[in-house]
């Protein structure tokens, strides 16, 4: 039978032991926070956002309405927040971009994040630390947090590597979703790993040659029958459509970039219309699979995979 000196010790171990298991850093995965395409709120699927863990840090990619709480709902630790990444400015990847390290920062972020986006991504953190400016001071003389206003940090994108550190790098392709020019997608290469992000495009040359190879290529999505059925009541219906199809991309064209790029998986997201419950993910994998033999993952909100 155990001495009481060891039964004490086993204790204090047993003790200990929940910290140390919440002290190791989160395995590497991504996450796909939200799965939505367009600005129009939906009850089937959160606004457009994924996750990387990488190394312990967190990448967010894309911040859509909600991302905060989708990454909750994940399990992922912000106080890890390291790096937002913003593919365009259209309000359903870009409403939360700062939003989301202040939520961090009222937990327990208090390290540096970088927030890196297109032209006018300095301009919209001025104005937004200015829209902040109340809540910032108030918690940093009420509960002694450090200066938000000095760990944010702002990096304007131009094609090439934007990050090569601690064994990622990161490399931005101007992709085509006009009438914005500076739109881009994003891979990141780890490891022996690699994961591209294609943002909001058409198909390109751009997006196939940034993809080449890459281990997961997670792609924004169209199926046309059922976009045909959703903006058929619209007043603006044909300027609608014609934005639509001169600016992303179809569910069979994914398949078709997946195939000229080589990627090993095809990961669907972004998808319009991402409010009917009427297309299952057979019909999504089906129209992909057309051109692509490869793995096809139809995303969900909140879908985690280990990297």
């Amino acid at each position: 039978m155990p001495s009481r000196r060891q039964m004490l010790a086993m204790a204090a171990a047993a003790a200990c032991l929940p910290g140390a298991v919440r002290a190791q850093p989160a395995p590497d995965q991504l996450v796909l926070l939200g799965t939505g395409g367009g600005p129009t709120p939906k009850a089937l699927r959160a606004a457009p956002a994924m996750a990387l863990m990488i190394g312990g840090q967190l990448h967010i990619v894309d911040a859509g309405n909600g991302v905060a709480r989708q990454a909750a709902l994940a399990g992922l630790p912000l106080k890890a927040l390291a790096h937002v990444w913003i593919t365009h400015l259209h309000n359903d990847h870009v409403a939360d971009a700062f939003t989301l390290p202040w939520l961090a920062w009222s937990g327990a972020l208090t390290t540096p994040v970088t927030v890196h986006g297109p032209n006018g991504m300095k301009q919209m953190a001025r104005d937004w630390l200015r829209f902040a400016r109340v809540d910032i001071e108030t918690r940093m003389a009420d509960e002694g947090r450090p200066d938000l206003r000095q760990m944010i940090r702002v990096e304007e994108v131009q094609p090439g590597v934007q990050h090569n550190a601690a064994g990622l790098k990161v490399t931005a392709a101007r992709v085509e979703h006009p009438p914005l020019i500076d739109s881009f997608a994003y891979r990141f290469d780890w490891a022996g790993r690699s994961v591209v992000w294609s943002g909001d495009t058409r198909p390109c040359r751009a997006l196939i040659d940034l993809a080449k190879g890459a281990d997961i290529l997670v792609q924004e999505v169209m199926y046309l029958p059922a976009m045909e059925r959703l903006i058929a009541s619209e007043s603006n219906a044909p300027s609608l459509r014609a934005h639509l199809l001169a600016s992303h991309t179809l569910v069979e064209q994914a398949g078709e970039l997946a195939a000229a790029a080589g990627v090993k998986t095809l990961v669907l997201s972004h998808f319009v219309p991402g409010g009917d419950a009427s297309i299952g993910d057979e019909d999504w994998r089906s129209a992909a699979a057309k051109a692509f033999g490869g793995r096809i993952i139809v995303g969900r909100d909140l879908m985690a995979m280990p990297l």
